[in-house]
Parts: structure tokens; sequence; C-alpha cells
């Protein structure tokens, strides 16, 4: 199995591609990776940052593959810099998804019920148009609400969540919304294959952890190469990373540098392996 994972590359806070690579080749699969941006720290919690946008340096990359016949069985694309970033995806799915192959889109465009910075109304429907060439998108909440073109709840508000999920299937069949806090717990909803939806808890552990979509999407992406479904795929990466966040949250002292997912993933990988 040969896995292609497209984000960033945050030098320092253990996100983007430096979570992804580690946690897809530790599954037993090849991991390549194409960077779109390099940042000296990802940027939540940090300023004073470098940002290259590696937009131009794309094609060349893209150019050099062609020449090598490469074909990947899963595409991976997760943070997107810019409009350019989506069409070249769009095209490097085509050109390089070995037949049968699967396409994950996970979304990253914000968080908290706002955009990230920089991203526009415009990038949200070039993104929407991506996903729908996905076979699974993995939006968290606020994701979910730009793609469906529907509100943020409001702090005490209960999540619409038939009425969310429905919506974004109509972009995707198989979407995962993940980070759907619910009293004590936090909640991963998703369709199976007969459309009914489907739910996965875990302990709501107080906090904001930097990195936790990409440990989730990661595990997930190497749980779908090695052959696992996708309800066992999401029971495994649920508890992978609900284990990571508990230790994080009592040996990280200072959040911004990420989970302690290292210390978890011999037990995921086990229970893969079981």
């Amino acid at each position: 199995m040969r896995v292609l994972a497209i984000n960033d590359v945050s030098c320092v806070g253990k996100c983007s591609l430096t979570v992804s690579l580690p946690i897809i080749s530790a599954c037993g699969v090849t991991c390549d990776v194409l960077p779109t941006a390099l940042l000296s720290t990802h940027t939540g919690g940090f300023t004073g940052y470098t940002f290259l946008n590696l937009t131009s340096e794309i094609p060349d990359i893209v150019r050099h593959w062609k020449s090598l016949g490469l074909r990947f069985d899963y595409i991976y694309s997760g943070y997107l810099g810019d409009a350019e970033q989506i069409d070249l995806v769009e095209n490097i799915k085509n050109e390089f998804l070995a037949k049968n192959g699967k396409f994950i889109v996970d979304p990253v465009m914000g968080d908290s019920g706002k955009l990230y910075a920089n991203f526009t109304n415009e990038f949200v429907a070039k993104m929407r148009e991506l996903c729908k060439q996905a076979d699974f998108i993995l939006p968290n909440l606020t994701e979910a609400c730009f793609l469906a073109d529907l509100p943020y709840p409001k702090t005490g508000q209960a999540v619409p969540v038939e009425k969310l999920t429905q919506k974004i299937a109509g972009i995707c069949p198989r979407p995962i919304i993940t980070g759907i806090v619910e009293n004590d717990t936090i909640s991963i909803y998703y369709l199976d294959e007969n459309g009914a939806i489907c739910r996965e808890s875990a302990e709501n552990i107080q906090g904001f952890f930097h990195g936790s979509g990409d440990v989730f999407a990661s595990a997930f992406v190497g749980a779908l190469a090695r052959g696992k479904d996708e309800r066992t795929a999401i029971r495994l990466c649920t508890q992978f990373l609900s284990a990571t966040i508990r230790r994080s949250a009592q040996e990280v002292t200072d959040s911004r540098y990420g989970l302690n997912f290292e210390a978890e993933i011999y037990t995921f990988l086990q229970n893969l392996n079981g």
C-alpha cells in the first residue's frame, strides 16, 4: 500500500505532516508526502512564525512523479494554503490515484466557528467542490457548518446533528464529522454504508489540543490502508486520540507543542493488528 499525504510542514508543534508521516508509516504502509507550505511552527498560539507557500514548487514535483509512473492507493489532503492548491490537488487525484484507490479530504479551514486567517468564502466554495470528489471527508464541526452553509451553534445550543450530517452527505456520501461536544463527551458522527447516522464518542477532556484532528485523520488513513472498514477504523482512531489527549493533558505543560501521541501509538498499533 502506498499513501500520499498532502499537507503543510510545521517544523515545531506536532501537526500536519510531522504527525501524518510517523503515524501512517507506523501503520505499516508507505507514506509519501507533498508539502503545501513550510512553517517554523504552526499558527495556533505562536507569534513571529515564518510561512513559505510552496504552490510554485508543486507542479515541478508532480512533473517528476509523472516520469516515475507513480500511483497511490490512498491520497489524503489536509491544509491547502490557497485556491490554486485546491486545483492542483484535484489534478493530482485524477493523475495519480490508483484504480479502486481512495481519496480522503480533511477540509482544513477553521475552528471554533471561524475560518482561519486568509481563508474566504470563495475558498470554502472551492473546498466544497474538492470534497465532492472524495470518498471520505473529515471536517470538524466548524468546517462542516461552512461546507453545509449552516450557522455554527451558539454556546449552549444543541448541534443539529441529523440536519448537518444529511447536508454534508449531499456533498460527500461518507462524511465523518469530528469534534462535536455533547456534555461530558466529544463525538464523531458519520454515515454507514446504508446511510444511517452513526456515532462514536469519548470523554470530553477540557482544553484545546493542537494537532488532534491531524492525529485522528492520519490514524484513520493508516487504518483504512491496513484493510480496516470505516466503522472499525473510526473506533480504533477515537480510542487512540482519546488516550493521547488524556495523557497529554497530564504530561504536556505547553499545549502549543502538540500531543504526546508517540506514547500511545504502540497500543494503537496493537489494536490495529488485533
